[in-house]
């Protein structure tokens, strides 16, 4: 054997170089499309905000009162923000306001009496009023939305006492 023609000899390199090459692309393009196709991209950018509620429980006539405070954490959006009840209750930004005109079991924050809008950040300090026909027992929870709706979360839950 001729050792100067072993190492002159190219003709197996060329193969094994282009099998290699196209393993790599096809790993390459399996994760890529794998992504895309379980959306795992899009999912990253909605985490959801941790923040905590605070709620007060005044006991009324006609009207059981809640008021609801962002105590600590995120800043949200409030058009992202709604109050789910086990009972219907209206919502307002004046306590003393709450009428019962329009009442649901899920307020969004942006109500029309609210006082806030959907660009609004809600941080904290800020309040909401719940009010209702004897909310004895009732739970009061706080839902974030994601942008897109695919998402969401109960960010504070509160059952108010039972007199």
């Amino acid at each position: 054997m001729k050792i100067k023609q072993l190492f002159t000899d190219d003709s197996a390199v060329s193969p094994v170089i282009g099998v290699i090459l196209m393993v790599a692309i096809t790993v390459i393009l399996a994760a890529v499309i794998g992504t895309f196709v379980l959306n795992l991209g899009g999912s990253v950018s909605q985490t959801t905000p941790q923040a905590s509620f605070g709620f007060d429980f005044d006991e009324g006539s006609p009207n059981d009162n809640v008021t609801i405070t962002h105590e600590t954490g995120d800043t949200i959006e409030a058009g992202r923000l709604s109050l789910a009840v086990s009972k219907a209750v209206d919502i307002d930004s004046n306590r003393d306001e709450i009428d019962n005109s329009d009442t649901s079991t899920k307020e969004a924050f942006t109500e029309a009496n609210s006082g806030f809008s959907d660009s609004t950040v809600v941080g904290a300090g800020d309040t909401l009023y719940a009010g209702g026909n004897d909310l004895n027992g009732e739970t009061f929870r706080v839902v974030w939305n994601s942008e897109n709706n695919e998402n969401s979360a109960t960010l504070s839950e509160w059952t108010a006492p039972n007199n």
